[in-house]
């Protein structure tokens, strides 16, 4: 599985990275002439950037809420008990 998962990243870096210069000859050329291109992709790739966290951020607040309500109901479930 492990060899599988390289592999993939292997071949597929190639592709991702031919973006790159595309995206710089866009750039340069919009700057050029004038243009503020390059503010909105910095904006976009913070956007990006961000929400990986904000998503695994919310998800935790999620999954703590819950398991303190876990954590109560079964304090209340033994206070029944006894």
């Amino acid at each position: 599985m492990r060899f599988v998962f390289i592999l993939t990243l292997v071949l597929v870096a190639g592709i991702l990275s031919a973006q790159c210069p595309m995206c710089r000859m866009s750039l340069e050329s919009n700057l050029e002439n004038g243009g503020t291109m390059g503010r909105t992709i910095n904006a976009g790739i913070l956007y990006m950037l961000g929400m990986p966290y904000l998503l695994v951020g919310f998800l935790g607040y999620v999954w703590y809420k819950n398991r303190k309500k876990m954590e109560r109901l079964e304090e209340e479930a033994k206070a029944r008990l006894n």
